[in-house]
């Protein structure tokens, strides 16, 4: 089975992919494309599947970071010396190094600015997208030459507001930052409402002054193409496979 990532037009004459998880090796629940480190997939299923998205982006290998769901942003000169930072975005000016990001659910972004050559990759939960992950990799890519107002940004398959429903605890977190951000939120049942992820970092991202698009994909409703950790808890899995979106220059 070949690889089928799904590309941004906005992205176009830059190397990337949101990846599904077709093409890969691993099995069971991690059929077959995870490239979660951290899982408990073996790690050769795991680092061939790596290489195989490597291959595919035309890099000798993929550079990632260990993600904690913070504002952190790391620059990116070569593969790390030592162990991975613990960040949530990566961003790079150097030819040849494949950013890439995990998630399985969460929102992946990919950023690229082609006038000065340089790109970025965002992993963006909830708690990333409100603490500023998105804000942060657009402030390190100005730091590498990029302009906010040539960047282009793609927010990747990610869980859609019909499939994430919170609870009161997790809409006061957003209402007490902004009450604005309650058009994030549709009524659920009882208690419950229904929380638009991809919307927010839309909104994050404009309001920060950068061109931004969604691919349209929720990882939730479609197995066949994506991996969805709420999906996992909601059928009683132990595990889950994470997806891989990647870029390079």
């Amino acid at each position: 089975m070949t690889l089928t990532p799904i590309r941004a037009d906005s992205l176009g004459g830059v190397r990337h992919g949101f990846y599904t998880r077709e093409g890969g090796v691993s099995t069971g629940i991690y059929a077959t494309l995870n490239g979660g480190q951290g899982s408990r997939d073996t790690a050769q299923s795991v680092h061939a599947n790596r290489t195989r998205i490597s291959r595919h982006l035309g890099v000798d290998r993929l550079v990632s970071v260990h993600q904690i769901h913070s504002d952190r942003a790391e620059p990116v000169t070569g593969p790390w010396p030592g162990p991975k930072p613990r960040a949530d975005a990566m961003v790079t000016n150097r030819p040849g190094i494949g950013l890439a990001i995990l998630t399985a659910d969460c929102a992946p972004v990919l950023f690229a600015d082609r006038e000065a050559w340089v790109v970025g990759a965002a992993h963006a939960g909830w708690k990333g997208a409100l603490a500023g992950i998105l804000e942060s990799t657009v402030a390190a890519m100005e730091g590498l030459g990029a302009r906010r107002d040539r960047i282009a940004a793609a927010v990747g398959p990610v869980i859609s507001q019909r499939a994430y429903e919170v609870g009161p605890e997790f809409v006061a977190q957003f209402l007490d930052e902004d009450g604005g951000f309650s058009r994030f939120f549709a009524g659920g049942t009882g208690d419950r409402s229904m929380f638009d992820l991809p919307g927010f970092c839309l909104h994050r991202l404009r309001d920060a002054g950068v061109a931004a698009e969604w691919t349209g994909h929720c990882t939730y409703s479609d197995e066949a193409r994506f991996f969805s950790y709420r999906r996992a808890c909601h059928r009683g899995e132990t595990d889950y496979g994470r997806l891989v979106a990647a870029i390079a220059l």
